[in-house]
């Protein structure tokens, strides 16, 4: 494909690279002390009890109200790996789907915040173009290796 200044790969390596900065700003920004202690699931909590579908509040007091902690961690290293990889390119298809998954978990439990709305629908599509696209093979360790040709 005929494309201005970079070949149509490398464009969607820049994807794939803004959004991984996407994802490490959002790891980032959290503050980790009070995330750590339960503020980040307290506060996501507090949600889901107050969503309007049932099942969103079901799923939430059965599989992360039991364990917050632990489900801090995962929710905040996850976008650190996420943003990470998608960086470096390495695992890409991996955190691509990832990403993807975690996207539309947080678009579903703020159905009701437009602005998180956008926010993750946006980097939902872009997840979808960036594995489309196949994004991993260009500027990533992923094609150095010769991993998902």
């Amino acid at each position: 494909m005929q494309t201005v200044w970079l070949s149509s790969a490398e464009w969607f390596a820049v994807l794939r690279i803004g959004l991984g900065l996407w994802w490490l700003e959002s790891w980032r920004h959290k503050d980790k002390k009070q995330w750590f202690t339960g503020g980040g699931i307290t506060w996501a909590g507090g949600i889901a009890e107050k969503h309007r579908w049932p099942f969103v509040r079901l799923g939430f007091d059965r599989v992360v109200r039991p364990r917050p902690r632990l489900m801090a961690y995962v929710v905040a290293y996850a976008e650190l790996a996420l943003g990470l990889g998608l960086i470096a390119g390495f695992l890409t298809p991996i955190a691509l789907a990832g990403g993807l998954v975690l996207n539309l978990i947080y678009l579903v439990l703020m159905i009701h915040d437009w602005a998180e709305q956008g926010q993750n629908l946006m980097m939902a599509l872009i997840s979808a173009v960036a594995f489309f696209g196949m994004s991993w093979q260009a500027w990533s360790l992923d094609d150095a290796l010769g991993l998902f040709l």
